[in-house]
């Protein structure tokens, strides 16, 4: 652990947090490594699909993965922009045949958006990636070490709070 924490130490670029504790300071910088690795796999999970989807598109259809059926002010919501924003993405989504944009039956006046099936399989793609990319790396770790990571992690995810869910779109990262 001592020469994992050093070896840690010497990609830091910058420290900003100063606590006498050295455990605390070795934890941090093990963590900082770890949520490197993470995003370069959610980063290379878009790779394949960088010239089908935009990342605003692919956050759009994330959220609607996720949550199932949505109007399209709901949508503009969940992303945090400008309805006119989500209706533009929206109807290259639906013009590029990964979205649909239909009738609610509980209100017709209202149009509900949802995946699909090449809308779907794009989801269902980015999420494979990361998933073989996560077992690839869990799978050159000893097994006492790969069940300590993910204890650890559920602790780490436990006490940080989960994101909220119109949160993890932010790099498009869904489980």
């Amino acid at each position: 652990m001592v020469a994992v924490t050093q070896e840690l130490r010497h990609t830091r670029s910058m420290k900003v947090h100063t606590d006498p504790d050295p455990l605390l300071e070795a934890d941090i910088d093990a963590v900082l490594a770890g949520s490197r690795v993470l995003v370069g796999v959610a980063a290379q999970s878009l790779a394949d699909i960088e010239d089908v989807v935009t990342v605003p598109q692919l956050r759009a259809l994330m959220i609607i993965a996720t949550r199932g059926p949505l109007s399209l002010t709901s949508l503009a919501e969940e992303m945090g922009i400008h309805p006119s924003n989500a209706t533009r993405a929206c109807d290259r989504l639906v013009a590029s045949g990964l979205l649909n944009r239909g009738d609610d039956p509980a209100d017709r006046r209202q149009l509900l958006l949802d995946l699909t099936p090449s809308g779907q399989e794009v989801i269902d793609g980015v999420v494979a990636r990361r998933r073989a990319a996560i077992a690839e790396i869990l799978q050159r770790m000893p097994r006492t070490h790969r069940r300590s990571v993910g204890k650890a992690l559920a602790h780490f995810a436990a006490a940080g709070g989960e994101p909220r869910p119109s949160d993890l779109w932010a790099l498009g990262w869904i489980s």
